[in-house]
């Protein structure tokens, strides 16, 4: 399918289902029985290691197995964590900005953080010997 040809559109693919799969899960483990802190806690890791193989894979046609990319990877993660903390915790005091605002933002700034620092680094094709020299 053409559609599939798209970056973007594959990397939407992912995310929404990384996104769908931590809820499904996180609901799953509270109906378990876990605490909340725990089921958020294995919830979010296997969506995240879902989100790098399908990222990894599907977008951007990259092996699982590589140790520099899966560390790029996780500082993707915490600085997208860093962001949303600060999001949430600071702009609405600072400029009075309601929760569930901070909220949406988040939601629509991290996809696009994420897909910059995914294309620019931590998937970025290496360089060629040749376009290193030239």
């Amino acid at each position: 399918m053409w559609l599939l040809q798209n970056k973007l559109v594959r990397f939407g693919i992912v995310g929404g289902g990384t996104a769908l799969t931590y809820v499904l899960l996180y609901l799953m483990f509270l109906a378990a029985g876990m605490p909340q802190i725990v089921a958020n806690g294995i919830a979010f890791l296997l969506a995240v290691m879902l989100q790098y193989a399908g990222q990894a894979s599907f977008t951007f046609g990259r092996q699982l197995n590589d140790r520099i990319q899966i560390i790029r990877f996780v500082v993707m993660v915490c600085l997208g964590f860093a962001s949303s903390a600060l999001m949430t915790a600071v702009l609405p005091d600072l400029i009075g900005l309601p929760d569930w605002a901070a909220a949406a933002l988040v939601t629509v700034y991290l996809p696009v953080q994420n897909y910059i620092f995914m294309t620019l680094w931590v998937f970025a094709a290496p360089l060629s010997r040749t376009e290193i020299t030239s």
